[in-house]
This record gives C-alpha cells, sequence and structure tokens, in this order.
C-alpha cells in the first residue's frame, strides 16, 4: 500500500496574491462555527433547534520576517487606524513541499499582534504572531496541481534572533542594558455586526489597546530608572513630565545593524523594583521595571534587509 506522506508543519502564506512569508510555524483557526437558535412552540413546549448564523474563528498565524514586508505595512497601517481589510490564503504542504489544502479568507482586519519575549539568554528565531478576524473563508483540497512551496527558514530570517535587542528611552540612561523584555501583544477590537438575510457578519476596527512594556536591567545600571520612578511615585512629578518617548530595537548579528524598530509613544513608568535575591547567590542583583505606553509605530525606515529590499517597504 502506498502512503501520501503528509506533514502537519509546513505552510505558505500569502496576503493579495503576494508571498508574505516563506516560514509559518504554526497555524490555527478561521474556520466557520455555526450558532444554534433554540425556539419553544406551542402548549407542549416542543422546542426546535436551526442553525441562526455563521461565526467565523480568529485565524492565528506565527510567522518569520524572511519576506513580510507585506505582513508589516499591513500591521503598521491598522496601528495608525488607517484600516484596510485584506484577502489571502494559507497553503498547506505535504512531507515533500506538495501543496495538498488551500485554506483561503477575504475580508480580513488584524485583531492582534504579539512580539515574543526577547532575552539576551535565547538560542532560538524570532516569531511574529498575529490574530486575523475573516469576513469570510473557504477551504479547498487540492491535487496534482504541481505548485510546491517556497524554502523554509532563511538566512534572513536566521538574523532576527530575540537574544540581540535595545532599548532607548529618552531622557533616562539604562534601559538600553535591559537583558528581557518580556512578550506583550497590541490588540484590536473588532465589532462584528448582523444585518438582514446574511448569516455571517459585517466585520469593523474598533478600539486600539497598546500593552504596558516590562523588563529587567542589572541593578548596578538602573539608578536614572529608579530616580524616575521615585519622582513619579513619591515627589508628585507632573504628568505631562513624567511621560516621554523611545524605542526597541532588533539588531543583527553584529549588534549594530538595526533590523527592525518600534517607536514608542506616551511612555510613563508604574513600576521599579528589585526583584527577589537570595544570599551568597552567584546571579546578577536585577531590577524590575514596567512602562505605560499610549501609543506604538513600526519604524519601516530601520528595517533593512528583512524582507530582501531596502527596508521592508512601508
Amino acid at each position: 500500500m502506498t502512503r501520501s506522506p503528509y506533514s502537519a508543519g509546513h505552510f505558505e502564506l500569502s496576503i493579495d496574491g503576494h508571498p508574505v512569508t516563506s516560514y509559518l510555524r504554526s497555524v490555527e483557526g478561521g474556520n466557520v462555527k455555526v450558532s444554534v437558535g433554540d425556539a419553544s412552540i406551542g402548549n407542549d413546549n416542543f422546542h426546535i433547534k436551526s442553525g441562526v448564523v455563521n461565526e467565523i474563528e480568529p485565524l492565528s498565524i506565527e510567522f518569520g520576517m524572511a519576506s513580510a514586508g507585506g505582513m508589516l505595512k499591513w500591521i503598521q497601517q491598522s496601528w495608525r487606524k488607517s484600516w484596510t481589510t485584506r484577502n489571502g490564503q494559507v497553503t498547506h504542504a505535504d512531507f515533500n513541499m506538495n501543496a495538498t489544502v488551500e485554506h483561503q479568507f477575504t475580508g480580513a482586519l488584524i485583531a492582534e499582534t504579539s512580539f515574543p519575549t526577547l532575552d539576551g539568554k535565547s538560542t532560538e528565531a524570532a516569531m511574529m504572531k498575529c490574530r486575523l478576524q475573516p469576513q469570510g473563508v473557504l477551504r479547498n483540497q487540492v491535487a496534482g496541481n504541481g505548485f510546491k512551496l517556497g524554502a523554509q527558514l532563511s538566512q534572513k530570517q536566521k538574523s532576527w534572533s530575540p537574544a540581540r535587542f535595545r532599548m532607548n528611552i529618552d531622557g533616562y540612561d539604562g534601559f538600553q542594558h535591559a537583558n528581557k523584555i518580556d512578550g506583550f501583544t497590541i490588540k484590536q477590537e473588532i465589532t462584528k455586526m448582523y444585518s438582514g438575510v446574511d448569516r455571517y457578519p459585517q466585520i469593523a476596527p474598533s478600539g486600539l489597546t497598546f500593552p504596558n512594556i516590562s523588563g529587567t536591567v542589572a541593578e548596578s545600571k538602573a539608578g536614572q530608572i529608579l530616580q524616575w520612578f521615585n519622582k513619579v511615585s513619591n515627589e508628585g512629578m507632573l504628568e505631562a513630565q513624567a511621560q516621554t518617548s523611545g524605542s526597541i530595537e532588533f539588531l543583527a548579528p553584529d549588534l549594530s545593524t538595526v533590523l527592525f524598530r518600534l517607536n514608542l509613544y506616551e511612555v510613563g513608568i508604574l513600576y521599579a523594583g528589585n526583584e527577589a535575591a537570595q544570599a551568597n547567590s552567584d546571579t546578577i542583583k536585577r531590577v524590575k521595571f514596567e512602562l505605560f505606553v499610549g501609543r506604538m509605530d513600526l519604524d519601516g525606515e530601520s528595517a533593512n534587509g528583512l524582507d530582501g529590499s531596502a527596508g521592508i517597504g512601508l
């Protein structure tokens, strides 16, 4: 008996007909779920159940940065509230990279964008996660069409590591020595509206929420961070004076070239204090900090080489 080789780990994403990234680590959701209505009829309380409306689960993807310029531009537009819906497709392949399933989606908005934990000790390639909310989906089995997925993890993807980063907060020294920044997620609320006889809802963007940023830095480098927090929490530093701006930079292996930058605006400090420590321990004493951020933006001018062009084309 001949068995058809299959692997659940080979995917390729395209947006509006253009490949977005040559490597997807995981894909989840994007399926249709029918909501059931239960109606009571007559004196005997007879119940009739039937499908009422359809909902589409969010489509979650975890992707590398090689050839991801189109995806980054879409994220940037969403954060700037220049919302656009996109059509796309996730192609699933077997062990030999032959296409087996085409999972198409239409009218999608970005619901969440997640960045990985940045840690100087990490040895893995960095991945971003996005949750997309489609307005329509279609799943097709494909066989014998000859389509094969492209190459997997490229050298460009390997160059973006969560171990190589630098944080800068204007006016306060010390953040550039952060050894760790916890993962964080930007959330876009999406309103679903049902109308007429359409079984699927129309979707529209609403609130946009930027998260707090937390991390750690060696106590010996945290003097100005602790002073800033003391001025805010104990000395009554005015809110307008307390807020500043900054950035998180993702660095190339040479630790000087900036591959990718997140600009941070309306930044304020919420917490700064020593992490738990033990006597006679040889670990570095560290200060944990937490910042609020009013707004973030992708700096497309700095992201050279991530998609094979001069910048990411934002």
